[in-house]
């Protein structure tokens, strides 16, 4: 049998709790999975075709969860994410393991905006947001950016709050119409 097996298959694609915290039958810790899966991760540009998958991971993140229909009312429908990521105006990478997304990153091609980023709560702590982040970031800067932007929540008991602090973003004094504290980066003038 190919991958996980039977007991892994079901950890490693539930949100509530890491795969490798779970026991098996036998009492036995999954870290043997952990390690199988966390080096198997690959990363890969996004297409019109992920959508529906970033959709129900964004639904099942840990701190921020956005439901599809609350997604709807903001207006952004699987049909104009898709469409947006067609055109080329969304730039977008995803993270995969068994052949599943379980993150993604997706930012404005014309704004140079971070728009979204998002992991299953099971994929948290592994280097996959950091990694996913700074692929968007690279695409971003080869098409001009010098300058990226992103909006965070203001509370530090959050953890995007430190995430992006830690690896250089500052705040810009800025709030933007959802609340967020308004974050940039600034790329030094070396090139890319």
């Amino acid at each position: 049998m190919h991958g996980p097996g039977r007991i892994g298959a079901q950890c490693m694609f539930r949100a509530c709790e890491p795969f490798w915290e779970r026991r098996s039958r036998r009492g036995t810790e999954c870290r043997s999975l952990k390690r199988k899966y966390m080096r198997a991760i690959s990363y890969r540009i996004a297409h019109p075709d992920d959508v529906a998958a970033c959709v129900a991971i964004r639904g099942q993140t840990r701190e921020n969860a956005i439901s599809e229909a609350r997604l709807n009312e903001l207006g952004i429908t699987r049909e104009s994410w898709a469409q947006s990521v067609r055109a080329g105006e969304l730039a977008g990478v995803v993270a995969e393991a068994g052949g599943r997304i379980v993150g993604y990153c997706f930012g404005g091609a014309a704004s140079g905006e971070i728009a979204v980023l998002a992991l299953l709560p099971a994929f948290e702590g592994a280097g996959l947001g950091k990694t996913l982040l700074a692929r968007v970031m690279d695409i971003l800067r080869g098409a001009g950016h010098q300058r990226l932007f992103l909006g965070c929540s203001s509370d530090p008991t959050v953890r995007s709050y430190g995430f992006y602090r830690h690896l250089g973003w500052q705040s810009t004094g800025e709030v933007d119409a959802y609340g967020d504290e308004v974050l940039e980066y600034l790329f030094s003038s070396e090139p890319a």
